[in-house]
């Protein structure tokens, strides 16, 4: 039976697909992607101190999920995750930020770190390249942290283009990274580059002009972009704050979650204009009336993030560490002003865009999340599912899963472990443990959680 909403929308063409089962034409996809951004920090998310307008335009002219996790609470992992379409502990080493050129911080990822082998594995398939041999123009503006070695570079993940800092923490003037190496780390095509101006601004600068030269004002050839801004994380710098030379080595800047709250807030409302910006350059192109446009964060936000009453914050596995904003607009696809309550992940997108570029997932690397955009269109609820999560730092590793409402968290620190249950739906901010009073349920994920551990044992 044909959902009531889709009614007056059937004179779109793409729902007639839809209505047939079959795929909509082929859109140009554009993915922003926010780096510790919390859950609350843009308005269409209730934040009242921070504008947004050009995120929650997007909101209202497209879908707005509720309840969207990031695959990992730190950023290379769900990078990895992205691109993959696959959880990232299939890959080994990812399952941390990668530290400031190339370190490892955690045993696995020290030992892939030691023989210079911490990063994406080009022999992976990422979406870019499926994509790419589908026939799109591809190209990646702005940050990567997935590998400092040339060989785990954007350019051999299937991007065309690449303009991107390395690491994690790059100074948004000087592009350097933190002290004491002030290492330069922006690159153009795999090699140093020198981009004058404040990074969030430099992205939209390159992104309108790739847009214009490469998506195709004289094509309808489809376009990938992907672009993965630095804010709002540290150094913490407002658009205006420009100096001489870099931050000091002694600045509070540097560190995560200290930024002055308007200094935090302007990095969010510069980088929604730059959204703006790309936007704009988007309308200008033929693929504009079909184009997917993606925004979301790569993992909670920092002690920096706006109340939102949400537990803890980015690092960890509760609700603080791995909720984020994702919203998505697709011209009659996706039904404006509409919200998704449920639970969807960071890899359920890539399985999506492949679906929407007509990309069957491969036999040997199958994708681990699902089309939830097809979900959303047809008014279809998605299928049960477990999710899973698990992140490494030194000794210390946190762990999660989510059935139903249920959600399972443990912190183990060396010998000592901790452990939770929560009712997601009655206790979103996870004040209450039921831990001690429904044990069968608790050991039921555990389970889950331990079976899918074997499942996803890295190969390298």
């Amino acid at each position: 039976m044909r959902p009531i909403w889709l009614i007056p929308l059937m004179a779109s063409v793409h729902f007639v697909f839809i209505a047939q089962g079959a795929p909509p034409p082929r859109p140009s996809i554009v993915f922003f992607l926010a780096d510790d951004l919390g859950w609350g920090d843009v308005g269409c998310y209730g934040a009242k101190a921070i504008r947004t307008p050009h995120i929650d335009r997007l909101a209202a002219e497209g879908a707005r999920f509720t309840q969207f996790y990031s695959n990992g609470p730190e950023c290379s992992p769900t990078r990895a995750a992205f691109l993959t379409g696959r959880y990232q502990q299939r890959l080994g080493g990812l399952e941390c930020a990668i530290g400031l050129g190339g370190v490892g911080r955690y045993d696995d990822a020290i030992r892939l770190a030691t023989s210079k082998e911490l990063g994406l594995p080009p022999e992976e398939t990422s979406i870019a390249q499926r994509l790419k041999g589908a026939g799109y123009a591809t190209a990646i503006v702005g940050k990567w942290h997935l590998g400092y070695e040339d060989r785990f570079s954007p350019n051999r993940h299937g991007f065309d283009h690449a303009l991107y800092c390395l690491g994690g923490a790059m100074e948004y003037f000087h592009h350097v990274e933190e002290p004491p190496d002030y290492r330069p780390v922006l690159r153009l095509n795999g090699s140093p580059v020198s981009r004058p101006g404040y990074f969030t601004d430099v992205i939209a600068d390159e992104c309108v002009r790739w847009i214009s030269d490469r998506g195709g004002l004289d094509t309808n050839a489809p376009f990938f972009l992907h672009v993965t801004f630095t804010a709002p994380h540290s150094p913490y710098q407002a658009p205006g704050e420009n100096f001489p030379s870099p931050l000091p080595a002694d600045s509070s800047r540097w560190k995560q979650g200290t930024s002055p709250p308007e200094v935090y807030a302007a990095m969010i409302e510069c980088m929604d204009a730059a959204i703006g910006r790309v936007l704009d350059a988007l309308s200008a192109t033929p693929q504009s009336a079909n184009a997917l446009v993606i925004f979301a964060s790569d993992n909670g936000g920092t002690k920096s993030s706006l109340p939102c009453g949400l537990r803890d914050q980015k690092g960890t596995t509760f609700e603080g560490g791995i909720r984020v904003p994702c919203i998505a607009r697709w011209p009659g696809v996706l039904r404006p002003g509409t919200t998704i309550a449920h639970p969807a992940i960071t890899f359920d997108l890539t399985a999506s865009i492949a679906h929407a570029a007509g990309i069957q997932p491969q036999a040997n690397r199958p994708f681990d999340g699902i089309d939830i955009l097809r979900c959303v269109a047809s008014g279809e609820a998605p299928p049960n599912r477990a999710l899973f999560w698990r992140g490494r730092r030194g000794n210390r590793t946190w762990r999660a899963a989510r059935d139903g409402d249920l959600k399972y968290v443990s912190r183990s620190d060396g010998p000592t472990t901790e452990e939770f249950l929560f009712d997601i739906a009655k206790d979103t901010g996870e004040q209450i443990n039921l831990l001690q009073d429904h044990p069968s349920d608790a050991e039921r994920l555990k389970n889950l959680l331990h079976r899918w551990e074997r499942e996803v044992k890295p190969v390298r």
